[in-house]
């Protein structure tokens, strides 16, 4: 008998598990404006609220559920806030950016190159959670990127 694999095929070593107030209009949201694509089957609870489903972004894996507040699994929105902040890189940022404020997304900082390389934008999405997106525009070398930051700083940037 083969042993059960501790870390399974197919999964990255880290899953960002995100928890929304409308997990159905979180999938939406993530299929249509980041272009996730759902694998596998959702596992909806007795209740009808989504306990696990999972969406691939490129080579990486986002897990999404409704919140569960007797469980104490809250979505940002019931929180007021959330101290994280996921960093995707897509072809086209200004499309993307475009989309997500269409799709009902925060503006939290507008679409702009950064010293460091990339164009980059943040934003809060309608569930709460917060996304710093980018398109890599320019390989920095290391001497010059501590000019641009230095530069950056001296500025307030």
């Amino acid at each position: 008998m083969t042993p059960t694999k501790r870390i399974p095929d197919n999964y990255p070593r880290l899953c960002p598990y995100l928890h929304a107030n409308d997990a159905t209009a979180a999938i939406m949201f993530y299929t249509t404006v980041l272009g996730a694509t759902q694998r596998g089957e959702t596992m909806r609870m007795p209740d009808g609220r989504i306990g696990h489903a999972e969406l691939e972004l490129g080579d990486s894996l986002i897990m999404v559920a409704d919140e569960f507040p007797e469980m104490g699994v809250t979505a940002p929105t019931t929180l007021g806030g959330t101290p994280v902040t996921l960093h995707l890189y897509v072809e086209d940022v200004d499309a993307m950016f475009a989309e997500a404020v269409k799709a009902g997304a925060v503006v939290l900082r507008p679409v702009q190159d950064e010293f460091y390389g990339d164009r980059a934008c943040t934003f809060s999405d309608p569930f709460g959670h917060r996304w710093n997106v980018a398109s890599h525009i320019e390989d920095v070398a290391p001497e010059e990127m501590r000019r641009r930051l230095a530069a950056a700083m001296d500025q307030g940037s």
